[in-house]
């Protein structure tokens, strides 16, 4: 008998949750009578399902050693005898530290970024065998070595985690660059990399400061993969593995009036026909996702997950898998997709929500889009004491009260899947916009991510597709006509938003007034936008102008977080008199330190 693979093919002992699944994939095994030896490994339960060519092995380690103990498969008087490694844990699940507020994460497209080893950008064997960098929607050829040979600039920029979209198998026929069409979940992509290049990534990451967040999709899978290919059993996957078109309308899960269609084709509806949706419902189909996060957290030490279109799972098991992670490493952060229109639909995702009570999700951390939406208006627009551009912003923070842990949100003016804040040229002239958005982004509550390229003022259309959404950066690529990742490639605007970036994360980083500190803000006056970050007797307070005209700003109001007669301005150097009034010009961004 051949095994064909094993999954996971290695796992620890001292875990603690002591119950392993282990499957097992090859012809006409599933009529073989199964046995484990090994010191205190209990084979619980063997599970048979549809196909022959699957077993399901539970077995209960709880007071099982790090060891190698063999699994025996007979049929008569043939024996297939599988040797499988329990390793000695290297770390404590208490060793992982997660991404907080005191972090901003920087989001990478792998095959976008940098193309460190040409050599594997055509793998022998996977079915998209080409890279063409004239096609957007096709692979590029960047790489875990891309990215590993520029962590310097990641760090000196002053971001203190990566975001990394999937690395994960994607051996699809083609249009599966971006990584979230999974063919093998337990195997980082041939043309990224190698498991170990990844492991090596993350360890090189941290010795330079910086988390990594991988990115992982439990929804649905590619339809490549060999768990589709090969089905199990056909209730694996929604609507028994026939393609039903998902409604996209995911508000329906919260929604008190929704009909049971409405729910049921939102979340087992499929995002695509090569994109199956995995039921989560099937305890096998469960065990199998929980059980990859933390064989990847465990292998390679990462410290977060941003879960990908998170509400269109089953809720029940999402917060089954969040609960489980976060017992096993008390301190790790899962961020989920949570692309709602209202803070209202997005605070019903986080842990503790009232809106959810009784039940809860355990997702520690949210994706604020509304507030990204808001952000893609405000710095266009006029300011008024009660509508238009700044004010928006202050309207909606107003409404925090709904979320469990405001601090606790992810914070971002773009990302793959939206149009870049630049969305063209025209945008990118406008540098006090990008200032303005990047300040606020950098200074409010929540966890900010910033997205490849930013900091140089990369434009990309929605309206123009993913691709244009998803340029190479500049000089990634050997030949490339200038590189953005030395100085000298840098000029006129980009410099310029580069250095104000890179001062400006620099600043953040490590600075505990606004990594920590509580958010207390003022209603709109003249147009100007005026919030404190305060923590232990430190603070720091941003006055802005949201008009295109100068401002005389009464400063009566404020005096309770202007404990002096000047401060500071971070951003200028000059100290700024804090007098009966301030004069503030068009669009003007003070940053003061107390």
């Amino acid at each position: 008998m051949e095994i064909n693979r094993i999954a996971p093919n290695f796992w620890w002992a001292g875990m603690k949750n002591p119950e392993l699944q282990i499957m097992l994939h090859g012809e006409d095994i599933a009529s073989s009578a199964v046995s484990v030896t090994g010191k205190n490994v209990i084979l619980k339960e063997t599970v048979r399902q549809d196909s022959p060519n699957y077993l399901f092995l539970y077995l209960d380690l709880t007071d099982a050693p790090a060891q190698t103990f063999d699994i025996t498969l007979s049929q008569g008087k043939k024996k297939t005898t599988i040797p499988y490694e329990l390793k000695q844990r290297t770390r404590k699940g208490s060793d992982i530290q997660g991404f907080t507020s005191e972090d901003v994460l920087y989001l990478i497209m792998p095959d976008r970024f940098a193309n460190g080893n040409p050599e594997n950008d055509v793998v022998e064997g996977m079915l998209e065998n080409k890279v063409d960098r004239n096609d957007s929607f096709g692979r590029h050829g960047g790489d875990l070595k891309g990215i590993a040979d520029h962590l310097d600039y990641i760090a000196d920029l002053g971001v203190t985690a990566i975001w990394l979209n999937p690395t994960q198998e994607n051996d699809m026929p083609g249009g599966s660059y971006h990584g979230y069409a999974i063919t093998d979940y337990y195997q980082i992509d041939r043309r990224f990399g190698s498991n170990e290049e990844f492991k090596d990534l993350v360890d090189q990451a941290h010795g330079k400061g910086l988390k990594v967040v991988m990115d992982m999709i439990f929804n649905h899978c590619g339809s490549e993969n060999y768990l589709f290919r090969d089905k199990p059993s056909k209730d694996w996957f929604n609507f028994r593995s026939e393609y039903v078109q998902t409604s996209f309308k995911t508000a329906s899960v919260m929604d008190i009036h929704a009909s049971e269609y409405e729910k049921k084709i939102a979340t087992d509806g499929w995002f695509t026909e090569v994109m199956p949706d995995l039921n989560q419902r099937n305890r096998h189909v469960a065990r199998y996702l929980i059980q990859t996060s933390i064989w990847w957290i465990e292998y390679a030490g990462i410290n977060g997950i941003r879960q990908d279109t998170h509400p269109y799972a089953d809720f029940d098991f999402m917060s089954q898998w969040c609960k489980e992670v976060t017992d096993e490493y008390p301190y790790f952060n899962i961020v989920g997709e949570t692309w709602l229109n209202s803070n209202v639909l997005i605070s019903y995702w986080q842990k503790d929500s009232k809106l959810a009570f009784p039940k809860n999700s355990y997702l520690p951390t949210v994706m604020d889009f509304p507030l990204q939406a808001l952000m893609n208006q405000a710095f266009d627009e006029e300011t008024n004491d009660w509508a238009g551009g700044l004010y928006k912003l202050y309207d909606y923070q107003t409404q925090d009260l709904v979320y469990a842990n405001p601090m606790n949100l992810l914070t971002f003016f773009d990302n793959h899947d939206t149009a870049r804040f630049t969305t063209d040229d025209e945008k990118a002239k406008n540098i006090n916009r990008y200032k303005q958005a990047l300040t606020f982004l950098l200074t409010t509550r929540g966890i900010p991510q910033i997205y490849y390229g930013t900091e140089i003022l990369m434009t990309g259309d929605k309206a123009k597709g993913d691709g244009d959404l998803r340029k190479d950066f500049p000089g990634g690529w050997a030949g490339d006509a200038t590189s953005s990742f030395v100085p000298e490639g840098r000029t006129g605007l980009a410099k310029e938003a580069f250095d104000f970036t890179r001062k400006l994360l620099n600043w953040r980083k490590g600075n505990a007034v606004i990594g920590k500190g509580s958010l207390k803000h003022f209603s709109i006056q003249n147009g100007t936008y005026v919030y404190e970050r305060k923590h232990n007797g430190k603070s720091a307070v941003v006055i802005m102008n949201g008009t295109d005209k100068a401002q005389t700003l009464n400063l009566a109001p404020y005096r309770e977080v202007l404990p002096r007669a000047e401060a500071k301005d971070f951003l200028s150097g000059r100290t700024v008199a804090l007098g009966e009034t301030l004069e503030l010009q068009p669009r003007e961004i003070l940053l003061l330190e107390f």
